[in-house]
């Protein structure tokens, strides 16, 4: 395959930093763009010596003019947790909409191929279990989640009218929950949660009576899904669901992390904060018969990488 040149928004962030490091070791020209108010620079200080990869300080939300060649743009942009779109919730709805259009347009002014990286959120609390790309969810639109989930929603709607009206490559991906080193100790995902305080012996938070479910895909298979995504020419104006199919539990997931991190943390149980899904399954039939990619990493495995890195940034 030829050289790609790559334009990542959100490249600093948790998985677009994993996603630049994936494009640099393909040989791929990256440009990282990020606002960092929930990235990092860290997380891409370690490729500041690669001639292939260059960092800009910007904000979607406002007009982006690149005067070089783009052959893909991703765009990951967005804070991603339920504490950080809290935090900024209209930055949020502007990075997904506003945002979304800006980079759908640069697309179009490059034939450039376009990704836009959505959310397993736009399926809200499903009535649908395991949920399809053709479900078209549960959501609240005027909940304290719907800066995010909303976005998320209109942005598929503008890539969607970018690949219709303006005959842009696009592609949706649905990402669910997704763990692994470079997550914010207190970004306030339950992974990251539980691993930090059960590090510190400190209560390990479960909401509700941990009966709601989730799935748990390790980021490197998420960001092998994302390529093969990008590369597959048949997904071109598809939605595909990526995520790991296997689902547990959260109460089963805080005892499976106390007990492998030996840690003597009690379990206690908050309130179910407002429109907490219930549960949450991807159905990966679409993505599995257009490119072969399943997760390979059992969350065992995945749980033990993303321990050590904590235990190796404490």
């Amino acid at each position: 395959m030829e050289q790609q040149a790559c334009l990542v928004t959100g490249g600093a962030g948790f998985i677009g930093s994993h996603l630049v490091d994936f494009l640099i070791q393909k040989g791929c020209e990256v440009i990282v763009i990020d606002n960092l108010i929930t990235g990092s620079e860290s997380n891409i200080a370690h490729l500041k010596d690669y001639e292939q990869c260059s960092f800009l300080l910007h904000d979607v939300s406002d007009p982006l003019d690149i005067e070089r060649s783009i052959d893909w743009i991703f765009h990951l942009a967005s804070p991603a947790s339920v504490i950080d779109y809290q935090q900024y919730p209209e930055e949020t709805a502007l990075a997904n909409a506003v945002g979304t259009r800006n980079m759908l347009m640069l697309a179009k002014e490059k034939n450039a191929r376009f990704l836009f990286a959505s959310t397993s959120e736009v399926y809200g609390d499903p009535k649908e279990h395991p949920q399809k790309e053709t479900y078209w969810g549960n959501v609240n639109p005027i909940g304290i989640r719907a800066c995010y989930d909303e976005s998320k929603r209109y942005g598929e709607m503008m890539t969607q009218l970018y690949h219709r009206i303006h005959s842009v490559d696009t592609r949706i991906i649905r990402i669910f929950n997704t763990y692994g080193p470079r997550m914010r100790k207190t970004d306030g995902r339950v992974i990251s949660n539980f691993i930090n305080q059960a590090l510190y012996n400190y209560p390990i938070t479960v909401y509700g009576k941990g009966a709601q479910t989730r799935s748990f895909c390790y980021v490197d298979d998420l960001v092998q899904g994302i390529w093969d995504v990008m590369n597959c020419e048949a997904l071109s104006g598809e939605v595909v669901n990526l995520g790991n199919p296997e689902e547990y539990a959260v109460i089963d997931v805080a005892r499976k992390v106390k007990e492998m991190m030996q840690s003597s943390s009690d379990i206690v149980y908050k309130e179910l904060p407002q429109d907490d899904p219930t549960i949450r399954r991807p159905d990966i039939t679409k993505v599995l018969n257009a490119t072969g990619w399943r997760p390979k990493i059992s969350l065992d495995e995945g749980l033990r990488k993303t321990i050590e890195y904590y235990r190796e940034t404490v």
